[in-house]
């Protein structure tokens, strides 16, 4: 499904009826990287009406050429919002970048907003506290089978770095990263706009929302130590650090994941 907006327009699938879920996937990827792992959470729990989201620059959906920042991607994304679901009460799940996107719904829209579950998040911080890049398992034989950049992005991205994570990777992420607007994603927007103008949650002491954070201990992207200020402004917050685990929590930890969003849900 397809959604105009100001900047584009939003390519969307739907699954199941009940509350709107919006969900939001990492950088360089797209929707069916979030479909992979979370459809199959609802395989028993039903009144969710799943929304997995391309934002603008990745999958499927189409920028025009004045988006050019994380301002400009909240706008369409807020758009989208207005257009499917307006005045309609919903949830989010965001990973890496797609939180701290939802970071930003959240702001603008707190009073529509029912929870939100954030897994290895960005955050609006130029400068991060982070642990140093660790390789907890590596199977050399599959990494001399890959070409550069397939290998570059996987060893970049895993702390588990097996055939098994590898499948899942070709299979779940790599096609998104195909459909990726590498011109808009390799530009300087990185340095002139990917923090939004206005920072979540500024100036708001507490949040009524229920809120599921999940974070890896050995996350090197993210990090797992600059969060707490997010435990004081959700009070209703539930905040896990999983060790022995990178920035790819819903590949590499995926059982547990799986099992504290559905509580999160339920």
């Amino acid at each position: 499904m397809r959604c105009k907006v100001r900047m584009g327009s939003i390519y969307y699938e739907e699954r199941g009826e009940g509350i709107p879920l919006l969900i939001l996937h990492s950088m360089g990827t797209d929707h069916l990287a979030m479909m992979a792992w979370i459809e199959p959470i609802f395989k028993d729990i039903s009144g969710y009406r799943r929304m997995y989201i391309d934002i603008p620059a990745h999958g499927q959906s189409d920028m025009d050429e004045n988006l050019r920042s994380t301002n400009d991607i909240l706008m369409n994304l807020l758009d989208f919002i207005d257009c499917v679901i307006p005045n309609e009460t919903f949830s989010l799940i965001g990973f890496s970048y797609g939180g701290y996107l939802a970071q930003g719904i959240v702001h603008v829209r707190q009073k529509y907003v029912r929870s939100m579950c954030l897994l290895a998040s960005a955050l609006h911080l130029k400068e991060r506290t982070l642990p140093e890049k660790v390789v907890l398992e590596k199977d050399e034989s599959i990494l001399r089978t890959l070409d550069s950049d397939i290998k570059s992005a996987f060893e970049t991205l895993f702390v588990y770095q097996t055939k098994e994570n590898l499948d899942c990777f070709l299979r779940e992420v790599q096609p998104g990263r195909l459909l990726a607007n590498r011109d808009f994603l390799a530009s300087n927007w990185r340095e002139k706009g990917y923090f939004l103008t206005e920072e979540p949650f500024l100036g708001i002491s507490e949040l009524p929302q229920s809120a599921l954070m999940i974070l890896g201990k050995q996350d090197h992207i993210c990090g797992y130590k600059d969060y707490d200020f997010l435990l004081n402004k959700f009070p209703h917050s539930t905040f896990v650090i999983l060790d022995k685990a990178g920035h790819m929590l819903p590949i590499e930890k995926r059982g547990i994941v799986q099992r504290l969003v559905r509580e999160w849900l339920i």
